[in-house]
């Protein structure tokens, strides 16, 4: 009996091992990568790009070996980088005016497609990527051999080939952010406004229009809108034909910073923002309210449309172009809908708490959730669907999502579960919890075993009924380790879609999505990629297509029993995978969540990689 009972706890004594052994996460590559790492940036591939007292290198998962290195600048400094969104593409720049040197570097092939002086340019004036064309437009002083004249070159990106080099005509600076459209180069000078046909370089015609910051066009480019701001604070939009006459017999001129135009059947949607906080005295009294401004403009005029503009008092936080109207959100509370002729459709303006975390469609109307209150509205009176708003204590964190199977929107306001029935809006606490280290759920979302909130340092699940089924905690390293996390703690390869300055990204930013639907964001960088015939934009189309390889886990920085490390945590069960030990008290890391790596600086020159999966 007792050779049993010693057997028995020898072979369960194994196993424990066994287990313990399987949660330490062993390095599988390790990167030196030369320099002294200056910063670490994980891509939207998945490729880590780290900039160094060398140059760049590019490290991909799994791969042995650094998988490119770029030191034909030496040192590269982090503000010497132009990540762009949604692309395989690194702009480095260096060099002071006069001698502005320019690489761009796909990451995913690790391919450098272009540099200024290998192909001839003396110094670079402007430098920009245009998507989807998968365009590269680079302007400046040529070399001596071309006799330092300014030209503008356009380069593909698919190839790294200059497809067009044009000469510009007397002594003009390129000013702003070019624009491509079908077969046309419309590029802002100190002079005018240039329209250079790319096939053959003859200049199709010029506009007097000049010292344009950027510009943008309709669908079929008959129809060119340059902004142009102004010293006082304002901005001038010109609109110019296709033939390149100037169209209005004078620039509409909006207050502040445009944030947002839309090109609308009806006429152009426009939002500026005014900004006086750094004004002080006569001058902040004299000056305008900090807040947007709305304005709907004659496409054939420029002549703003309303007779009275809607009133914001703050910032426009939301803003959507729908059929019969614009829809808007304001950041310090309240939405409103006007139509196109200037007519409030709400048959008064709603009022809402502050900070306006969602507003999306669903079967009922349209949800807005707040930092103190919550409502479906008709978009057609806004008039709420339910009896009455649902109003809450001011929310230390705000997350919500839908519960398909009880009909019932969930919404965490840091310490309290609201559950609201989604036919009647009645509501009811369904939870109570406190998170330790005061912090609050920062994500919500339903598991196949019930509700799952997180933080940092926390995991909670809690079942249908609202009954506690886990809560997890690790200890944070402590403040002064957990604030030098540069690269950001649990840092994640995010499938967000950047919005672009120039307007130019995303044909539905002004669109109203549905809420919680799942996938929407991969889609649309789905979409993104699909039209660009490249192979690294097909590699990072695939990347999105796949399902994420640590989804049904999260990583936790903590201070473990053998130093300070990440956990890796299923979501489901609550229980430690695994045990990423990095023994350093101010950890730089990045978690991809999407291939399933760890990259972590153990030294000013090396990169050390974990595979999670």
């Amino acid at each position: 009996m007792k050779t049993k009972i010693f057997f028995s706890m020898l072979v369960l004594g194994l196993f424990l091992t066994q287990a313990l052994k399987a949660q330490k996460a062993e390095a599988t590559n390790t990167y030196d990568v030369g320099g002294k790492i200056s910063m670490m940036k994980l891509t939207d591939a998945g490729v880590l790009v780290v900039a160094n007292g060398d140059g760049l290198v590019g490290i991909k998962p799994g791969q042995s070996k650094p998988h490119f290195n770029f030191q034909d600048y030496g040192k590269v400094k982090p503000e010497e980088l132009e990540f762009i969104p949604m692309s395989p593409y690194v702009v480095v720049s260096q060099g002071g005016l006069m001698t502005a040197k320019k690489s761009v570097i796909d990451f995913v092939s690790g391919k450098k497609l272009f540099s200024t002086e290998e192909n001839g340019w003396k110094m670079s004036m402007t430098c920009h990527v245009f998507l989807p064309q998968n365009k590269l437009v680079v302007s400046g002083q040529r070399s001596s051999k071309e006799k330092y004249a300014n030209k503008i070159g356009v380069y593909d990106l698919s190839t790294g080939k200059e497809e067009a080099l044009f000469e510009m005509k007397g002594y003009a600076l390129v000013t702003g952010k070019p624009h491509l459209k079908n077969n046309n180069l419309y590029v802002p000078t100190s002079k005018e406004l240039v329209c250079i046909n790319m096939s053959n370089g003859n200049t199709n015609w010029t506009a007097k229009v000049d010292d344009v910051k950027w510009l943008t066009s309709n669908e079929n480019g008959t129809e060119i809108y340059a902004f142009e701001g102004t010293n006082g604070g304002s901005t001038k939009i010109y609109k110019i034909s296709g033939q390149g006459q100037v169209v209005w017999k004078s620039p509409a001129k909006v207050k502040g910073n445009v944030s947002n135009f839309e090109i609308t059947p009806k006429g152009l949607a426009v939002v500026s923002d005014v900004d006086n906080s750094g004004k002080s005295g006569l001058a902040k009294i004299a000056s305008a309210a900090s807040e947007s401004r709305i304005a709907f403009l004659s496409a054939a005029t420029g002549e703003d449309l309303w007779d009275k503009a809607p009133k914001t008092n703050g910032y426009v936080q939301h803003f959507y172009v729908m059929e019969d109207g614009i829809l808007f959100g304001i950041q310090e509370g309240g939405i409103n809908k006007i139509s196109f002729e200037g007519t409030p459709l709400f048959k008064k303006p709603l009022k809402t708490g502050a900070n306006i975390h969602t507003m999306a469609l669903t079967p009922k109307g349209m949800i807005y959730i707040t930092d103190s209150d919550a409502n479906i509205i008709d978009l057609k009176s806004g008039e709420s669907v339910w009896s009455k708003p649902i109003s809450y204590k001011k929310a230390k964190g705000v997350c919500s999502t839908y519960d398909e199977k009880n009909k019932r929107f969930l919404i965490s306001t840091g310490e309290e579960m609201l559950a609201i029935n989604e036919n009647t809006g009645d509501i009811s606490t369904l939870a109570t919890y406190k998170f330790e280290e005061k912090e609050v759920p920062t994500s919500l979302s339903m598991r196949n075993g019930g509700i799952l909130l997180t933080s940092d340092q926390n995991m909670m699940m809690l079942n249908m009924d609202g009954s506690k089924k886990f809560h997890e905690y690790y200890k944070s390293p402590g403040k002064s380790a957990f604030g030098s996390i540069l690269m950001g703690a649990i840092a994640v390869s995010s499938m967000v879609v950047a919005s672009a300055s120039a307007f130019e990204a995303g044909k539905n930013r002004n669109s109203l999505g549905q809420y919680n639907s799942h996938g929407y964001q991969a889609k649309l960088a789905q979409d993104a990629f699909s039209d660009i015939a490249s192979i690294s934009f097909q590699e990072m189309n695939k990347r999105f297509r796949a399902t994420a390889a640590t989804e049904n886990s999260q990583f936790i920085l903590s201070k473990l029993d053998d130093g300070v490390g990440l956990v890796k945590i299923n979501k489901d069960s609550g229980k430690k995978d695994k045990e990423i030990i990095l023994k350093d008290k101010k950890p730089e890391y990045e978690v991809d969540e999407w291939g399933g790596y760890l990259y972590y600086k153990s030294n000013d020159r090396t990169i050390v990689a974990y595979n999670l999966n």
